[in-house]
């Protein structure tokens, strides 16, 4: 009988024997499990963090006013920058009531163009422009250019006279043309009476 004890003893040490083996690969197996959750958990919270930070900025962008929307009738093409054409500057002798009185208007003006092409053709015209010009302001009297207003109508006389010496009339009073003139306005960088 003693003999029968002992077959039961190896089946007992080769069952002892799988059993660390077993452990072991379950603990290996419950690291690699928790490894990868704690990577996947990582992950999770910084694509969070991400679009949070991403929802905030936007927010911060939102409170910020929003330009009005673009009327479609704009004559002026926001697309792309203004073109300007320089005038070199102007010294006129002002129309005076007496002759003891001699008074002269200094200014500096740019015109701003519909494209760069009509402001390089602009150069072929600029001896008949600065004469029109000329003759236009020296017909004027210091109090008829003192105002802010009275030198935006002198900007849109001298505009209107340019635009008619290049071909392109005004519209009749009264109606609106959509048409862009060549000079769409005329503007005053310095403006010294004397």
């Amino acid at each position: 009988m003693a003999q029968a004890a002992k077959p039961p003893a190896k089946q007992d040490a080769a069952a002892a024997v799988p059993a660390p083996a077993a452990k072991r690969s379950t603990k290996l197996l419950l690291f690699i499990v928790l490894a990868a959750v704690f990577v996947l958990l990582i992950a999770v919270l910084g694509i969070g963090a991400l679009l949070i930070m991403k929802k905030n900025n936007n927010g911060h962008e939102a409170a910020a006013p929003t330009p009005p929307p673009i009327q479609e009738t704009s004559l002026v093409n926001l697309d792309k920058p203004p073109v300007f054409a320089q005038l070199d500057p102007f010294t006129v002798d002002l129309r005076s009531e007496s002759s003891e009185e001699s008074h002269y208007l200094q200014t500096v003006m740019a015109l701003r163009v519909a494209d760069q092409r009509t402001a390089d053709a602009l150069k072929g015209w600029m001896p008949e422009i600065r004469h029109r010009v000329n003759m236009l302001i020296s017909s004027k009297r210091p109090e008829d250019i003192q105002s802010s207003t009275a030198r935006e109508a002198l900007a849109g006389e001298i505009q209107e006279q340019i635009n008619t010496m290049l071909g392109v009339p005004p519209p009749p009073p009264g109606s609106q043309s959509l048409a862009q003139p060549p000079i769409q306005a005329v503007l005053f960088s310095s403006f010294i009476i004397q």
